[in-house]
């Protein structure tokens, strides 16, 4: 495997600063069921998009694609392309461990490992050989995920024994700490309450004045307050099963209050879904 370098390519400057993620003709397969089909998706870089619609039209499926998580799977495979500031995924010279390091993922679900606050942040820096001073680097990624205030005295606690929404907040400082160009976010706020979403979406806000954030949400109006782009999915029934495809995208004000298609008109209505 080769290093991963993001700004490898061929395409315009222009183009690989604005665009920070991009799917081309992108379909995805498991075996022989194709789950997805032909997505065309350009990624703002330093906003949050949103991925909306019903349950099993893809919107997570697409998201793993983008830091080759799916590659977990053994029957997945995708035709087309997947690029991160113009380099190809999904390249055999790309090495999807380097390409999680700069695509990182926060899930549905906190997860912090067993271990205390301090660990669960300072783990990834360490098995990637960090050199600098890691103290600092825990209380940078701690403050930047907007936790640092409540934790900084029980950093040897175990980071289970943090509220929901304090856990999901340091999944999201370990996942900065390995310093990565892009968030996604699987549904963040589906295990937490009313307050602790609030403080998610206030720090997804800060976080992409300096990552590019993703995020799939069933909750329209969290992806109405949070997201400056909007991306609307939806499924239909073939022989072979139900196929997710991307109905439309562009920014989320025009979504929400003038969509083009009728199917995101009635899906933001709450006709369907």
């Amino acid at each position: 495997m080769t290093h991963y370098s993001p700004q490898m390519g061929t395409q315009t400057q222009d183009k690989v600063e604005d665009t920070a993620l991009e799917a081309v003709n992108l379909h995805i397969h498991y075996g022989s069921f194709l789950a997805v089909k032909d997505v065309n998706l350009k990624i703002a870089r330093n906003q949050i998009t949103s991925f909306i619609g019903p349950s099993g039209c893809g919107k997570s499926t697409l998201l793993r694609c983008f830091n080759r998580l799916n590659d977990l799977i053994e029957s997945f495979h995708i035709k087309g392309q997947v690029y991160h500031d113009n380099q190809d995924l999904y390249s055999r010279h790309v090495d999807p461990v380097l390409v999680r390091r700069r695509i990182g993922m926060v899930f549905q679900k906190p997860n912090p490992f067993p271990k205390s606050i301090y660990d669960n942040v300072a783990y990834g820096p360490r098995i990637n050989g960090f050199k600098g001073n890691l103290d600092e680097l825990v209380e940078q990624s701690l403050r930047q995920a907007a936790l640092w205030d409540e934790v900084k005295d029980k950093l040897k606690q175990g980071g289970a024994a943090l509220s929901g929404g304090q856990q999901q907040r340091l999944c999201i400082a370990r996942t900065i700490a390995v310093q990565p160009e892009v968030i996604l976010m699987d549904e963040p706020c589906a295990a937490l309450d009313p307050i602790s979403t609030l403080k998610v979406e206030e720090l997804m806000n800060e976080l992409k004045k300096q990552y590019t954030i993703v995020i799939v949400t069933h909750n329209m109006q969290q992806a109405s307050r949070v997201s400056d782009k909007t991306a609307f999915f939806n499924v239909e029934a073939t022989d072979k099963g139900k196929v997710g495809y991307l109905v439309e995208y562009d920014d989320t004000v025009n979504i929400f209050t003038n969509p083009r298609e009728t199917y995101t008109r009635d899906y933001i209505a709450g006709r369907f879904g």
